[in-house]
């Protein structure tokens, strides 16, 4: 697969809107509980600061995506924060990481001077690994801040990383 970056596009809506539903319906690491249909995803996904398709050159199909945005206002609006989904199917190609190094880069071009996970469930081994080798910053744990879809409560944990 030869993946590149593109911003989102409206004809986007359904392909992406899938790879969103796939990791909601997971959950194990997206807060929200709501799938998305076609349109509240395109509608979704044109609201943020910047929503990020990861596709295959060749056969234009979407691998991933993220999305960016603020993560306050005001005084704290410098700070942004940011959600990944790779397609369950093609996790563990490096995907996630060509969408976090793009994610970091376009947060820096669109002003922003810090990117802030929230809630990084402490289970998403992968997913900390990433952030880790990436240069991200443990700021702590929230004990129990993530309610697993089999009803248990996780750890979450707080990352910052300066763009």
């Amino acid at each position: 697969m030869d993946i590149r970056i593109r911003a989102y596009d409206s004809a986007d809506a359904q392909a992406a809107s899938a790879v969103w539903n796939q990791v909601v319906e997971e959950g194990v690491a997206f807060p929200q509980m709501e799938i998305l249909t076609p349109e509240e995803g395109d509608r979704f996904f044109r609201e943020q600061s910047f929503t990020g398709i990861a596709y295959d050159a060749q056969s234009g199909e979407i691998a991933g995506l993220y999305i960016l945005h603020p993560n306050n206002v005001g005084r704290c609006g410098h700070i942004c924060n940011a959600s990944y989904a790779v397609r369950a199917d093609l996790r563990g190609q490096r995907i996630g990481e060509s969408l976090v190094r793009h994610c970091l880069e376009k947060g820096k071009k669109l002003g922003f001077k810090i990117l802030q996970f929230n809630a990084v469930v402490a289970a998403n081994r992968y997913a900390l690994r990433l952030y880790e080798k990436l240069g991200f910053v443990r700021l702590g744990t929230i004990p129990g801040g993530f309610l697993m879809k089999d009803g248990h409560y996780e750890d979450i944990i707080v990352h910052y990383h300066l763009l």
